[in-house]
């Protein structure tokens, strides 16, 4: 009886081991990456960059490096500076997520499709994506 006491006392702390640390459950990776967005900070948006990723602004879709990546975003901040960016929804599984959010730039409107994976300890930007709104 005793055995059985600890099992299943131990049982939860176990399963909810095995999933991913509490720290990546409860941080939601959207608010910094959101904060580069809106500054047209194309730098530090960059960190959140996976290898490898798709980058698809205004219809022209490149598979990029992180740096790749970082000068196509330098290019659009530049020639559409950003005003604002809000996250207007978000959705996803523990370690896979996506936020869709309307972004303000060069007197523009656009929507912003961010797709991020839990991989190796951190989230990373697997595809970002930048559309007009018409």
């Amino acid at each position: 009886m005793n055995k059985l006491v600890k099992i299943v006392a131990l049982a939860p702390a176990i399963l909810f081991g095995l999933g991913l640390d509490s720290k990546a459950q409860d941080f939601d990776v959207f608010t910094p990456i959101a904060k580069y967005i809106r500054i047209g900070d194309a730098d530090k948006l960059s960190a959140w960059f996976a290898d490898n990723l798709e980058v698809e602004i205004i219809s022209r879709i490149n598979d990029s490096s992180r740096s790749q990546a970082r000068q196509i975003m330098k290019s659009f901040f530049s020639a559409y500076n950003p005003s604002a960016f809000s996250i207007t929804h978000q959705a996803g599984k523990c370690n896979m997520k996506y936020a869709l959010g309307i972004l303000n730039a060069g007197g523009e409107r656009f929507i912003v499709t961010i797709f991020v994976n839990y991989n190796n300890g951190s989230f990373q930007i697997q595809q970002l994506k930048i559309e007009r709104l018409e």
